[in-house]
């Protein structure tokens, strides 16, 4: 479906994904009118809504709103001539509603580009309505009991040298493999973990899986470092560091092919354990990656307290980042601020080739995202080992 207020932008934007070989297109003004489409049962139902933020009765973010509550299967792109900061911000507001939102593409589209977004697009099981299945409500005695099962899986990104292309390293993403609902969305499951401070359990359960694998991956001659989140909760407790230690150990891998990623939000609470925690990490040979650099409000202060090795460069300033100048400039400045600290940029959230060329000119060292590989499986990384090497 194509929601715009404009004619002329309409049938410019049909004409695109026809040639794209999408045949079927809705076509709406506004929010409202689109609304009345979706809920009509003699209408073909879309998955995806290319969606226009400033119209007419009903814009695009109470649309949005309105659609991540009563058509959850339906994913999102946001089209828009607004300010990238505006549009940072509607970005933030999608994901805090829980909308599926496949990205941003800033006006005039992009063919590339918008063909890039749309390969994103994962259909949703849908019930015998029509109309897909919510996010089941997990309680925490599920989840920790799918984790005693070991139903908790890592799914692995590739990440690459951006000057040669070369496969550098790996980062694990937490996966449930439900045996009733599919594959879980983490969103369904980690902040319930984290609001009941028990995030352990799947973080050593992750990082021993991951460290299982990299060690794998070596033997057969793969020499690829792998990344692994940690969780604000877990950052708390003295103890920590030596756990991760000895996890990867057990696996038998050397620590200098593991690093840990931190968020922001994590780096920041309860600075002296946490800072305890990070040092003698670093002392024992882990890389520590600062993620989603450029979202938090201390993000320069973090990078002098802690012995990071590795800056993550956020994906909301990555995406898109050859068409948004506001972007490109925070970009220069990450990496800059990572050039004179001696510390690794990774650009997250790559999606197209101008994306990746501006990054590599920009000086940035390594990227990772959808228009390189997609985050897979065990096996199927061991193949895509094979068929880079």
């Amino acid at each position: 479906m194509v929601l715009e207020d404009q004619d002329m932008q309409r049938q410019i934007v049909m004409r695109m994904l026809h040639s794209l070989n999408f045949q079927e297109v809705l076509m709406a003004a506004n929010g409202r009118e689109a609304l009345e489409l979706l809920n009509s049962p003699s209408v073909p139902q879309p998955e995806i809504v290319l969606c226009d933020l400033d119209m007419p009765e009903m814009d695009g973010m109470e649309f949005i709103r309105l659609i991540s509550q009563a058509k959850p299967h339906l994913s999102v792109i946001i089209t828009s001539s607004l300010d990238r900061p505006l549009l940072r911000s509607v970005e933030k507001m999608c994901v805090a509603y829980g909308a599926r939102l496949l990205g941003t593409i800033e006006k005039p589209i992009d063919t590339e580009r918008l063909m890039a977004l749309l390969e994103q697009h994962t259909p949703v099981d849908r019930d015998s309505s029509g109309y897909a299945e919510k996010q089941p409500m997990l309680t925490l005695e599920q989840i920790v009991s799918g984790i005693e099962r070991m139903e908790f899986r890592p799914f692995f990104q590739p990440k690459f040298n951006l000057v040669t292309g070369k496969l550098i390293g790996a980062e694990a993403l937490v996966r449930w493999l439900h045996p009733q609902h599919g594959i879980v969305n983490p969103q369904a499951f980690l902040p319930v973990l984290e609001r009941n401070r028990q995030m352990d359990d799947i973080t050593f359960l992750m990082l021993a899986l991951s460290a299982q694998s990299c060690r794998s991956w070596r033997q057969r001659g793969y020499e690829v470092p792998v990344s692994v989140n940690l969780s604000l909760v877990s950052l708390s407790d003295t103890t920590f560091a030596e756990k991760v230690l000895n996890t990867v150990r057990i696996a038998k891998l050397e620590p200098q092919y593991v690093t840990l990623e931190i968020t922001e939000t994590a780096a920041t609470a309860e600075i002296a354990p946490v800072l305890e925690n990070l040092s003698r990490l670093r002392m024992w040979g882990f890389g520590l990656s600062i993620d989603d650099y450029g979202t938090g409000f201390s993000s320069m202060q973090q990078l002098t307290r802690a012995p990071f090795s590795e800056l993550k460069i956020d994906r909301s300033f990555v995406t898109g980042c050859a068409g948004s100048s506001e972007a490109q400039i925070i970009i220069q400045s990450s990496l800059a601020v990572a050039k004179g600290m001696a510390i690794t940029t990774v650009a997250e959230g790559i999606e197209t080739q101008a994306d990746w060329e501006l990054l590599r000119e920009m000086g940035c060292d390594a990227a990772q995202g959808f228009f390189l590989a997609k985050p897979m499986d065990d096996a199927a990384f061991v193949d895509f080992c094979a068929a880079h090497a």
